[in-house]
């Protein structure tokens, strides 16, 4: 088994993981993950005790126990080039030995669960809802990079949603765990979300500039291949799940609906509605 180099997976001088900054002693195998970093003590103040902390960048995390049970939660900021990031390095925390830099044989599996904000495309999806998504769609081109498996569904998808939008590269479409599914958001909305590369023209805002793609919204609206709707936008979704298949980790996508796309509405207090989300996650991970 060859080993890996210095220059392809970077650890730090005190034994810690470059990005992270983190041993892996640092994590339990039961990861929150969020965007924002301040989104980390709202998760971590249900904690009965937190044992570790560390603040690195965008990526802070808290490791503690809740109800009898360790837990770790860390911020990616936003986007899917953190989230390559926060997963090579959280793989690499569990399945590579630090001393001989060589792959583990007996591979561990992660429980990873995000906890995002996310605006719905659909008329009916009510802000307030707590929507997991079961299938996620990259818009970006980060996947062009890596030898990515999608199944038939997936690639017809994409295919699809590539002609529709006359994009000059193809999305990627890939689903959650259906054992996370099953157990966390069993009695969310599922739903079909599309992780967008920015914030504003990638999710049809025009603020100033002009976005080469007006009738983006409207398109993927009414976008749709029988029973297969697009739901909602955020930025990061089709990477963690992308990952997820490809390094054997089970993940899960949950979103707060906080704002209505179609209706133009924003929620007054989104807080309550990420809280609430947070409790569901606590009490049945």
């Amino acid at each position: 088994m060859s080993k890996i180099l210095e220059s392809e997976l970077i650890i730090n001088t005190d034994g810690t993981i470059y990005h992270l900054n983190l041993k892996p002693k640092d994590i339990s195998d039961n990861i929150i993950a969020v965007g924002d970093p301040g989104r980390v003590y709202r998760v971590s103040k249900y904690f009965d005790s937190l044992d570790f902390e560390m603040n690195k960048r965008e990526f802070i995390t808290h490791t503690g126990t809740f109800k009898g049970k360790r837990l770790t939660v860390i911020s990616t900021g936003m986007g899917t080039d953190n989230i390559e990031i926060l997963m090579t390095e959280l793989d690499a925390l569990v399945n590579i030995d630090f001393k001989t830099r060589e792959v583990k044989k007996r591979k561990k599996k992660l429980n990873i669960i995000k906890i995002g904000t996310s605006g719905s495309i659909q008329p009916d999806i009510k802000i307030g809802t707590h929507l997991v998504s079961e299938y996620a769609i990259g818009l970006d081109n980060l996947f062009t990079y890596y030898d990515f498996p999608q199944d038939e569904k997936g690639k017809n998808i994409s295919y699809e949603l590539k002609k529709t939008l006359q994009l000059p590269f193809e999305p990627y479409c890939t689903q959650c765990s259906e054992k996370l599914l099953e157990k966390i958001a069993f009695d969310l909305l599922r739903g079909n979300t599309l992780s967008a590369p920015g914030f504003y023209a990638p999710q049809g805002r025009i603020v100033r500039i002009d976005s080469k793609v007006p009738n983006l919204l409207n398109d993927l609206i009414y976008f749709h291949i029988r029973d297969f709707w697009l739901t909602n936008f955020e930025m990061e979704a089709s990477a963690y799940y992308g990952f997820g298949r490809m390094m054997g980790h089970e993940v899960l996508c949950l979103n707060a609906i906080i704002a209505n796309r179609i209706k133009n509405t924003f929620s007054k207090d989104y807080n309550k509605i990420i809280d609430s989300l947070i409790e569901i996650v606590l009490e049945r991970i």
